[in-house]
């Protein structure tokens, strides 16, 4: 039985353009501790092999820091460790990949085409993306022997037609010959799935770096031999993007109702708060000063809607009836657009002398 660490799209020194400039700089930095983590995954389950499935790095431009705490992350692993290049951190005679001196235990795919590397009791197959764009099957050319041994691929690709990230069909996984097919570009992780004879998954990012990218992140502890592959997801992230909907309808108030869904630690999320239901404006500002210093991150969105009661004196012979008229009849042009109820909001507000009249 061989125990692998499969891991893929770090995307290292990522720009996190939606952060301050310090709290960026913070959270690359926690991507390289990142590599440390990994590096002590390896030696705690004492992986026969380690598998880097692309877009290691975010992009060209990397950090002379960054690129130090790779080598010595990398380094540190207690055996052989494989790095199939994807559309992000392509290989090239100008790339990291070609210009650093690599540790001996690392073995970094330069070719676009399927390379062989035998191991002792396991076969493995690679390739890098050699460009941004790849049209063709990464398992093009690759058809592993039957042999009855232990056969293992790195590649990085996207599993479906009409793409140019290295489109992968699922009968071109069955027809590999495979024993685990090891992949990256997903940032969502699969689940270990199955095609023909060949086990195959995406651990999906270690990290989260957006609202695209929620819950838990790591990679993925794999235990295989010829015909049989087991898997676990191992976390490894330090921050976790969350979206928390929180309904305020009822007497407790917004802040009471928030408490309610909110889990049990806070401090390492980096949340987007919408608030739901019907009732009185939340006061948006106070709910921030309470919760912000609970979170790495947070963001409050008001999708709440005015109070049923007071839709009823759109029937008002007045102009605050005329203009509940319209603003009514745009919420049920647009239902799910929580704009229409903000300007129910402040036009009733100013034409009423409310306090929300100056805001």
């Amino acid at each position: 039985m061989l125990k692998i660490i499969h891991g893929a799209d770090f995307h290292l020194d990522s720009p996190f353009a939606g952060l301050d400039p310090e709290r960026a700089a913070q959270r690359r930095e926690e991507q390289r501790e990142l590599l440390d983590r990994l590096a002590g995954l390896a030696r705690e389950r004492e992986a026969g092999l380690v598998l880097l499935a692309g877009d290691l790095l975010d992009s060209v431009h990397v950090y002379r820091e960054t690129a130090q705490a790779l080598r010595s992350a990398l380094e540190a692993m207690p055996c052989p460790v494989f790095i199939a290049p994807g559309n992000h951190d392509f290989y090239s005679r100008t790339s990291l990949w070609a210009a650093l001196d690599w540790p001996d235990n690392v073995h970094i795919f330069s070719s676009g085409a399927p390379e062989r590397v035998e191991l002792p009791g396991c076969t493995l197959w690679g390739r890098a993306f050699t460009d941004p764009h790849q049209t063709a099957c990464p398992l093009e050319g690759l058809a592993a022997p039957g042999d009855g041994g232990l056969h293992v691929g790195c590649f990085h690709g996207c599993v479906g037609r009409g793409n140019d990230y290295g489109p992968i069909a699922p009968e071109d996984i069955a027809a590999s010959g495979l024993t685990y097919l090891a992949l990256g570009h997903v940032h969502q992780g699969s689940g270990l799935q199955k095609e023909g004879g060949t086990f195959w998954a995406y651990p999906g990012c270690p990290e989260g770096r957006g609202f695209d990218e929620l819950g838990e992140k790591g990679v993925l502890y794999i235990e295989a031999e010829p015909g049989e592959v087991r898997a676990q997801f191992v976390p490894l992230a330090k921050r976790r993007y969350e979206i928390i909907t929180a309904d305020i309808t009822g007497p407790l108030g917004a802040l009471s109702a928030i408490l309610e869904e909110l889990p049990g630690r806070t401090s390492d999320l980096i949340c987007r708060l919408i608030l739901t239901g019907e009732g009185e404006r939340p006061d948006l500002a106070a709910l921030e000063r309470t919760l912000a210093p609970e979170f790495y991150g947070l963001t409050i969105v008001d999708n709440t809607r005015l109070p049923t009661d007071l839709w009823r004196r759109r029937e008002e012979d007045a102009l605050t009836g005329l203009f509940l008229r319209a603003m009514w009849d745009k919420c049920r042009e647009e239902p799910d657009n929580p704009l229409w109820q903000l300007a129910a909001r402040y036009g009733l507000a100013a034409l009423e002398g409310g306090e929300e009249a100056g805001v």
